[in-house]
């Protein structure tokens, strides 16, 4: 299957702040959206550890293309902001992050009348939430996961209404074989999937082996495996936690640089998402039907 450039024009807007009391430095979004078209179906995006607003072009500028209306907020642990390890916020920035993705959907209605047209172009019954790495397990507790405590117990449930679908790229796993510095500054690393009952995809690279975690690249797919259907999960069998470079090809994390790698994430989340939006199945059956034999790449489905 060959990932061609697109060649729709995409327009984005920035910043845009959104009210966040008592967060201390204020929440602003990106809103990215193709030029034409009405009934824009919407990504509201969570980025990976230290990123921003201003990463992840190659991913956005794709689903915008693609037909979406994409929100990308910048968190506090975004390198800019300089909150490390042991900064005293760092203990609670995982709440932060979810609180601002709520933020977004709350406020989504007044972001869109500050980027142009959108409030009149936007479905507002067709939301995702979509995150990378540490934006994953944010976006997947708007899904429904939760997170354990050190007794094992779920904690609060944060999803959100207004979220229909979404995809998890490079998801934290369950957090019984995290090493020790992961647990003692990501103690929060503890998911439970088996509540997160939204229809989701999946995404892991084959070659994705965690510093934060003793086991292999599958502790990347426990959000498939240990939540209900419906759900997808695609594997890349050479990906690596960047996935070809989704926030950008030359960004310094980026190991296994591939343009088409990271095409066919964008790809497949796209399909996935217009399918279960049941507004175009089309591409998602295509994908489906397009894996290679030699196994490059595979899609499974609960």
């Amino acid at each position: 299957m060959s990932f061609r450039p697109l060649d729709r024009p995409v327009v984005a807007v920035k910043p845009i702040t959104v009210p966040a009391p008592g967060r201390g430095i204020d929440l602003q979004v990106k809103v990215t959206a193709p030029l034409s078209g009405h009934d824009l179906p919407v990504i509201v995006f969570s980025h990976g550890n230290a990123w921003s607003l201003d990463g992840y072009e190659p991913l956005v500028d794709r689903w915008a293309a693609a037909g979406f209306i994409v929100v990308q907020p910048t968190h506090l642990d975004s390198r800019r902001n300089g909150i490390g390890w042991d900064d005293p916020r760092f203990a609670t920035i995982w709440r932060v992050r979810i609180a601002d993705l709520h933020a977004v959907l709350d406020g989504l209605g007044d972001i869109l009348l500050q980027a142009g047209d959108l409030a009149t172009r936007v479905d507002r019954e067709r939301i995702a939430v979509v995150g990378h790495s540490w934006g994953a397990q944010s976006a997947g507790a708007i899904l429904g996961a939760r997170v354990l405590d050190a007794d094992g117990v779920p904690g609060e449930d944060f999803s959100h209404p207004a979220v229909s679908a979404g995809a998890l790229i490079a998801a934290t796993g369950t957090g019984d074989t995290l090493t020790p510095f992961a647990a003692e500054h990501l103690p929060f690393m503890r998911p439970d999937y088996s509540i997160m009952t939204t229809p989701a995809l999946v995404v892991a690279g084959g070659k994705d082996q965690s510093q934060l975690s003793t086991r292999g690249p599958e502790w990347f797919t426990d959000a498939y495996h240990l939540s209900p259907s419906p759900k997808a999960l695609l594997t890349i069998a050479e990906g690596e936690h960047t996935l070809g470079g989704l926030a950008g090809e030359m960004a310094a994390e980026t190991t296994d640089e591939d343009p088409a790698r990271v095409a066919l994430v964008a790809d497949a989340v796209s399909a996935y998402l217009l399918d279960a939006f049941k507004l175009d199945g089309t591409g998602w059956t295509a994908l489906g039907a397009a894996a290679p034999g030699d196994g490059a790449w595979s899609i499974a489905v609960k």
